[in-house]
């Protein structure tokens, strides 16, 4: 299933794709601010996120490219992986990279909005995400979105420097229909 072009108040939802390829996405996967908390992080090139970005487009997988509206400003992206659709589960998984526009709502209007149209048009029943338990900013932008926590993971990855706690997230879709 590809991404659908999708909009909320500020910002404009693209699918993934090769025009994304830029020095700044390039910069922020080295970047250790942005990439501390993430999987994969570090040492990426042109050619690195060339091949990444050629991928998601072969795999069609629900991943937006976060736009800035009034500028068409690409400062993240967020992606829905692992949809179970027996079960109704996705995960969530979120990267604002463009640091200058941190601190300004865009990761929690962009959840929302992405969170909106998984469950009213995919119907998913319940999104999950893990979260480094040290990403602080992260957790409590989780909790005000209703997430809550369901499992913990300890010394799960290595991030920062040393093995970090894993907290596991979810948030049911309380207008779910079984179909």
């Amino acid at each position: 299933m590809k991404a659908p072009i999708l909009e909320s108040e500020r910002l404009i939802y693209k699918p993934l794709s090769l025009s994304h390829l830029s020095q700044n996405y390039v910069d922020w996967m080295n970047d250790y601010e942005v990439n501390k908390y993430m999987t994969i992080r570090g040492d990426y090139t042109i050619e690195i996120l060339k091949s990444f970005l050629q991928q998601v487009e072969k795999d069609e997988k629900l991943f937006w490219a976060v736009h800035i509206k009034s500028t068409n400003k690409h400062i993240g992206n967020i992606k829905i992986d692992n949809i179970i659709e027996r079960d109704g589960l996705g995960t969530l998984g979120i990267m604002m990279g463009d640091k200058t526009e941190w601190g300004k709502g865009y990761a929690k209007e962009t959840s929302i909005a992405i969170i909106n149209y998984c469950f009213n048009e995919l119907n998913i029943r319940k999104m999950l995400l893990g979260v480094v338990e040290d990403n602080i900013n992260a957790y409590k932008l989780y909790e005000s979105l209703g997430f809550l926590k369901e499992g913990f993971y300890k010394d799960h990855g290595f991030y920062d420097g040393a093995y970090r706690n894993t907290i596991s997230m979810s948030l049911f879709n309380k207008n779910y229909k079984k179909k």
